[in-house]
């Protein structure tokens, strides 16, 4: 590989956004993508028609059940966004009312939103949407009862809020320059945002803070936390303006949150952390109290157990609803409140589904007798079960509905293959039933492995055209990510992060030497911290891959994580390292990819995404790693196309329903044009 120290930078131009040399590159960029791709639009036509077509015109999601009303959300036909609807309880179609038409709010080509969240007596509506793609939202109000909105807009707001007890004043947090968020306001209806409180404000750069409300009704817990250490604090929904306290101090290696629970004095609060553990315990405090800086110590109700990462506790009246990961798959644990400090197994809820997963879905009341749990699989539509507490009996109360589609047609496996070190790493194999595992099959590989996230198995509508087409789709679940529980992540950061990259050519490696899919056509994908995963196994291993997808990649290492005025660098030094410390900026720089450009010559085919408006990887480092492979390598560089967004669009590419399956129409039929696949 070529390798070079961060000295002079032939791009650095780059680095200014506002230029508008840089803007004519970029358009250069767009256009030169376009025409390289216009052979592959009949594929593309084709594609988005099969996947739009497994996509209901019009779609009514599960109902969340409040005090007042049932809740859902509505796709009318044709639609890209949905309507929030409101039903009274057992009343008919005819009696539902649309509260909020998010696609009157799709000014332009891109709309999201940071949440949409009721009051508690169920009259006010808070929302916050984003029109640019850039995590900036705007908090605006709705009057439930007349259907109109309020007069006051917040500006600028990010993730997380909080209604306060009487419906009359929300909690939100608003982010800085660098897209940290680190301040909590209080804003009271029909007050101007000039005199919004400040009840929270986090002046450590490494931490960031959000809010969200107790389901008790009780409680508001406040939150900030960097990459191995948090606090939380107890706001009363009652007084929000009064100072928060504190639920466990701050002690540098120690992470926890804290549910709040009725009836049980003395152990109001559950708390998850990993203190003195990896994978997480679960502990037990009263209430902070209300006056001095001092806290309760904490007492242990269920000790850790290696073999699952205990992620999260929800309370419900009848029970205590836990989120694990075990066997490599996202389960639950219904609990009861009287056996939390025993080792009771509780009642298990997983996946029916081979290589699934299920989740915690909306529950919002305290007091109610069953859970919404969410089962989903990639070939799978989803669906939405009620698990009775006490009892622990299932019941399935809506299924996602997919036209046309019949989930029998795909089979799905799941395989380890041994990293260098020895390490099994897994991988989950899906394909139509017709496509045979003997060698002779296309392969997309998949793969993340950073900050202990797992990409959860979710419905694809998109993905059965890939397997139609007889193309095997492997998601990698390599270190750095939480596959494996905590310990997993942790052997895959910071100076273990090589072994992200080696799991994920082993993956590859053990799919051809055990004769599964063709050698010679494998192409990998991943996404921001995937897309550095790309761009280091392109460097590592060029000769592997038939074609390489780059999707937003965190390519410039080095010299992201030495600007603290980029965004989000700061929070980041413990997940990737800080260059200040030459041990550390030494690992980092022994796989930036924009410092090891591979040999010239032999090269894959490379296929790189940007947008303009991401917060969270600057355009610019995937303009500056297309530009210096390109110089480096003029026979191959017009292989190397860079689908940047001019306009609107987000970290994730466009948004809307259909507006995401048009995107991945394209990068499929890319794929496929390059695996020798063109039907």
């Amino acid at each position: 590989m070529i390798s070079a120290d961060l000295g002079p930078d032939p791009f650095a131009w780059m680095h200014d956004s506002s230029s508008q040399e840089f803007a004519d590159h970029l358009a250069a960029e767009r256009a030169a993508y376009d025409a390289s791709v216009a052979h592959l639009v009949p594929l593309v036509s084709v594609i988005r028609a099969e996947a739009t077509a497994r996509v209901p015109a019009a779609m009514r999601s599960a109902g969340v059940r409040r005090t007042r009303f049932s809740y859902y959300t509505d796709y009318p036909a044709g639609r890209d966004y949905p309507q929030l609807i409101r039903q009274p309880h057992a009343a008919g179609d005819d009696e539902m009312r649309i509260l909020l038409d998010f696609q009157s709010h799709a000014t332009g080509d891109y709309l999201d939103w940071a949440y949409a969240q009721l009051s508690p007596d169920e009259t006010r509506l808070a929302f916050a949407l984003d029109n640019e793609g850039d995590e900036v939202f705007q908090l605006r109000f709705l009057d439930v009862e007349t259907g109109q909105e309020l007069s006051e807009v917040i500006p600028r707001c990010y993730y997380g809020g909080a209604w306060t007890a009487d419906s009359r004043a929300f909690l939100y947090t608003v982010h800085d320059d660098a897209y940290r968020p680190f301040q909590v306001w209080l804003h009271h209806l029909g007050r101007p945002d000039a005199e919004d409180e400040l009840i929270l404000e986090e002046p450590d750069e490494a931490f960031e803070i959000n809010v969200r409300s107790c389901r008790s009704g009780q409680g508001i817990i406040a939150w900030s936390e960097s990459n191995s250490t948090s606090e939380c604090w107890w706001i009363d929904p009652a007084n929000p303006s009064a100072p928060p306290r504190s639920i466990g101090g701050r002690r540098h290696g120690v992470r926890y949150h804290a549910e709040h629970r009725l009836g049980h004095p003395g152990t109001d609060l559950l708390i998850v952390t990993d203190e003195a553990t990896v994978e997480g315990r679960l502990m037990a405090a009263p209430l902070p109290p209300t006056e001095g800086q001092g806290f309760v110590a904490w007492r242990q109700l269920r000790r850790e157990r290696s073999d699952q990462r205990l992620y999260r506790v929800d309370a419900f009246a009848d029970g205590v609803v836990a989120s694990i990961r075990a066997d490599g798959r996202h389960q639950l644990l219904v609990l009861p409140h009287n056996d939390l400090d025993t080792d009771t197994p509780g009642v298990r809820v997983a996946s029916v589904h081979v290589g699934s997963d299920v989740y915690l879905s909306a529950t919002p009341q305290y007091d109610a007798p069953a859970i919404a749990v969410l089962d989903e699989a990639r070939t799978h539509p989803a669906d939405v079960k009620e698990i009775d507490l006490a009892t622990g009996r299932e019941t399935v109360v809506w299924t996602e509905p997919a036209p046309g589609y019949d989930p029998s047609r795909y089979l799905v496996s799941r395989h380890t293959f041994p990293s260098p070190d020895g390490t099994l790493v897994p991988a989950t194999l899906y394909r139509h039933r017709d496509t045979p595992l003997d060698g002779t099959a296309p392969c997309l590989l998949y793969g993340y492995g950073a900050y202990e996230a797992v990409f959860e198995p979710e419905w694809e509508p998109a993905l059965p055209s890939l397997l139609d087409r007889g193309v095997v789709y492997v998601f990698a679940h390599i270190r750095g990510g939480g596959e494996g529980g905590r310990r997993w992540y942790l052997d895959g950061k910071m100076a273990a992060k090589q072994h992200t990259f080696d799991d994920h050519i082993a993956v590859a490696d053990g799919l051809a030497l055990d004769g599964l899919v063709d050698p010679s056509r494998i192409a990998t994908r991943g996404l921001s911290a995937g897309g550095l995963l790309q761009g280091a196994v392109f460097s590592q291993r060029p000769d592997r891959w038939a074609a390489v997808v780059a999707e937003v990649p965190f390519v410039d290492v080095v010299t992201s994580m030495s600007d603290p005025n980029t965004p989000l660098t700061i929070t980041e030094w413990e997940e990737w390292g800080d260059p200040r410390i030459p041990e550390q900026r030494a690992w980092m720089s022994a796989y930036d990819p924009y410092q090891n450009l591979p040999p010239a010559g032999g090269r894959p085919p490379l296929l790189v995404t940007g947008a303009v408006h991401d917060p969270r990887v600057m355009v610019r480092e995937p303009a500056k790693w297309t530009a210096a492979l390109r110089a480096s390598d003029p026979d191959w560089a017009p292989q190397c196309v860079f689908r940047v967004e001019t306009g609107a669009g987000s970290h994730t590419g466009p948004s809307g329903r259909f507006g995401h399956l048009e995107y991945e129409a394209e990068i499929y039929a890319w794929v496929l044009d390059k695996l020798g696949v063109h039907r």
